[in-house]
């Protein structure tokens, strides 16, 4: 009975937390099953450098937005160490001179910012936010819609689709057809029906394109952008980011006490090589060690991928089921470079002796969008982008808790390199597609590459191996529109259930998931104690 449970949790990510603090807040025997030495996945805080152990680097994802304020407070998550700096302002430094700043709380001074580039792009401004806000009415809620079945006719599943319209009964034409617009058109087509300016393009284009295989003349990217727009981190601004204090790993450490305080086991070392399914359901999973776990209610976590073509045998699951997960897109191109200075940039736009306003939100290299495309055009053809795109922050200028040394951070989520570098590590490569990206912050804050003290490299490949994150995709799966929704991660199978009896999806790759959001976790679980009924009882 020792190995036998009521639930288990395959990933101790912090979707896999999130799912099992829930499963073991509802009474279940819950165990989770972390095949690293460390929680988080991708919400980790790690010290990537022997020999300057006392540096901590928030390593893959860097910023909080879209957890919903139900899952921290049901959660308790404050309580365990969960604390959210909001972010500063948007900062470009542009090759060619001068600098571009964008306060979001502060509409006078992000005028007066606009208008050195364009008057009729500042007079915008305001009726683009307000646009935003009201597709944010409209979309926001629907991150936390279980997606109905479309198409199938049983009446449990035609009663889900009408409430989903029912609650969309307020929607008007008008708003109806932005959003159609919104899911099908290109970050650059949108942004031309709004703006002039090639410089407040390029700050507006950046969300639209961040961790997706695609520039942003590609359609879909308007949603991504509307994606990464509809959070706050509390503080009530819409699309406001903040750094967790102790980077991301202190996220998934807060949720990891809150599933322990509810009575869950968490065991780190403990690679599942396979589940155990008879007949049709779920009973356990075997680790790679060839010990055997029992539990009738499974939540898998991991990258679609490897739950279902690795980890489930083939002839358990319908056929058009592994063909949609086989054909599931998760191509990236991204690089993320850590990296530890000895002083903040000092930007030739903006001159400063010691840490300025402009060093607390992101600092970007995406001057314009043409430059984001060409980069995106660079990796499409093979070759790693000779100009990459990057969205950088330094979040110690807030966060004085992740390295009291004063040593300063820099984070750089930065795009593209081919989608084919998942397949092998590209070391040297990769090394010169830093240098390159070093020298453009280099050319607009000089002396920034001599302040790098030391500096890390995570490319594709070890995104894959290392993380589970196939293709390097952060978001376990591409947000293009067919993978979308009801499609996400297959049709039929979008309610966070599976074609396997007591397997449930827990995944980035399901809806909602891109970013440290959680929903994906808290639906499966609400997904597994529903079909459960009375079988745990509550604490």
């Amino acid at each position: 009975m020792a190995n036998t449970y009521d639930a288990l949790v395959i990933g101790g990510g912090h979707n896999g937390l999130v799912s099992a603090a829930y499963l073991a807040r509802s009474g279940a025997r819950t165990l989770v099953l972390e095949s690293r030495g460390a929680l988080g996945g991708a919400a980790t805080t790690e010290a990537p450098w022997e020999d300057a152990p006392h540096l901590r680097v928030t390593r893959l994802s860097y910023v909080m937005s879209l957890m919903p304020p139900t899952i921290v407070r049901e959660l308790a998550l404050e309580r365990h160490g969960y604390k959210v700096h909001p972010m500063g302002p948007y900062y470009q430094a542009f090759p060619e001179g001068g600098s571009l700043t964008v306060y979001e709380d502060d509409p006078a001074r992000t005028y007066e910012q606009l208008a050195r580039f364009s008057t009729k792009d500042a007079d915008a401004w305001p009726k683009w936010n307000a646009w935003l806000e009201g597709i944010a009415d409209v979309m926001g809620p629907l991150l936390t819609q279980v997606p109905p079945n479309i198409g199938s006719r049983k009446p449990s599943d035609l009663f889900e689709l009408a409430k989903l319209g029912w609650s969309q009964r307020g929607m008007t034409t008008r708003m109806m057809g932005d959003v159609t617009r919104l899911l099908t058109m290109s970050i650059a087509d949108l942004l031309d029906d709004w703006f002039e300016s090639p410089q407040i393009k390029g700050a507006l284009a950046v969300n639209g394109v961040i961790g997706t295989w695609a520039g942003p003349y590609e359609p879909g990217t308007a949603y991504v952008m509307a994606h990464h727009s509809i959070g706050d981190v509390g503080d009530g601004q819409l699309g406001s980011w903040g750094y967790p204090e102790g980077g991301m790993g202190a996220v998934s450490d807060a949720i990891a006490r809150s599933a322990r305080s509810f009575g869950a086991e968490i065991r780190t070392n403990a690679r599942v090589a396979t589940l155990i399914v008879r007949g049709g359901e779920v009973r356990g999973a075997v680790l790679d060690t060839g010990e055997e776990i029992h539990a009738p209610l499974v939540v898998t976590t991991l990258h679609p991928k490897i739950a279902f073509l690795d980890h489930v045998p083939r002839h358990e699951l319908p056929e058009d089921f592994v063909r949609d997960i086989e054909h599931f897109k998760t191509r990236s191109g991204v690089v993320k470079i850590n990296l530890a200075l000895g002083e903040l940039p000092n930007f030739t736009a903006d001159p400063s002796t010691r840490q300025a306003e402009h060093h607390t939100g992101s600092v970007e290299m995406a001057p314009t969008m043409e430059y984001i495309e060409a980069a995106f055009q660079d990796a499409r053809v093979g070759r790693p982008a000779l100009l990459p795109f990057s969205d950088g922050v330094i979040p110690t200028t807030l966060d004085k808790t992740l390295n009291p040394d004063g040593t300063h951070i820099m984070s750089l989520f930065t795009q593209w390199v081919p989608a084919n570098w998942a397949e092998a590590p590209h070391t040297e490569e990769l090394d010169a597609y830093a240098d390159r990206l070093i020298d453009l912050y280099d050319h607009v804050a000089p002396g920034f590459k001599s302040s790098i003290l030391h500096r890390d490299v995570v490319g594709p490949h070890e995104m894959e191996q290392e993380y589970g994150l196939i293709g390097g995709n952060i978001f376990h799966g591409e947000l293009s529109l067919e993978q979308l929704f009801h499609m996400r991660p297959a049709p039929g199978y979008a309610d966070y259930r599976t074609p396997i009896k007591g397997l449930y999806n827990g995944s980035s790759g399901t809806h909602a998931g891109g970013g440290v959001c959680g929903i994906p976790g808290w639906q499966a679980s609400r997904a597994a104690l529903a079909d459960g009924k009375k079988r745990f009882r509550k604490r």
